[in-house]
């Protein structure tokens, strides 16, 4: 199952594809395309979908969300193989791709839209991400805000905002914002990077 940036329903992802090995996480950090460009380089990472989820309005859109009225927060599906790249790793990247102690806030960007999450589908993920909270805190002097909630519908969002790093790297925000959180993963996990 695919999340098409086009539908006009929202998918819930499951946590594992049927057929497959895939595992799926929903998370938030900030705006959606600083974790899709730093997913998009990770090894074993088979989909990036960005979207909306967490909030109560069915459908919301880019501008909706960022009103910071409809509840949901910018937040990537990421799918991988964790026979290539472990789970751990993923999450790790979460935490090195956007500063997870700034409650409702990634830099210039401010609101509840933008808070750290993880939105667990079942038990056992929740349990796996309260795990990388605490892992992720022996590297903060901070508190870690992060917050786990229950994933409901997630919202793809529109077209124009998938792939938004490759598709407009002389962007603004991409040189400003993107650029220096991928400089940082790089540094500290380049073994899990593909050669882009």
């Amino acid at each position: 199952m695919a999340f098409s940036p086009t539908d006009d329903d929202a998918t819930a992802p499951t946590p594992v594809r049927e057929g497959s090995s895939s595992l799926t996480y929903v998370l938030a950090g900030g705006c959606f395309w600083c974790l899709d460009a730093v997913y998009r380089v990770t090894r074993g990472v088979t989909e990036v979908v960005s979207g909306y989820t967490g909030g109560a309005q069915p459908d919301p859109g880019y501008y909706a969300v960022c009103s910071g009225t409809t509840g949901h927060a910018e937040a990537v599906a990421v799918t991988f193989d964790p026979a290539v790249v472990p789970s751990e790793v993923i999450l790790d990247l979460f935490f090195t791709g956007h500063d997870p102690t700034t409650l409702n806030r990634q830099g210039y960007d401010v609101g509840t839209q933008y808070r750290s999450a993880m939105f667990f589908a079942d038990d056992a993920q929740r349990d796996v991400f309260r795990a990388a909270i605490e892992r992720a805190q022996e590297h903060w002097s901070d508190p870690v805000v992060t917050t786990l909630e229950p994933l409901g519908p997630f919202w793809p969002a529109e077209p124009e905002h998938q792939d938004f790093y490759a598709r407009q790297p002389w962007n603004g925000y991409c040189q400003v914002i993107i650029n220096p959180k991928l400089a940082k993963v790089r540094q500290r996990y380049s073994a899990w990077l593909t050669a882009q």
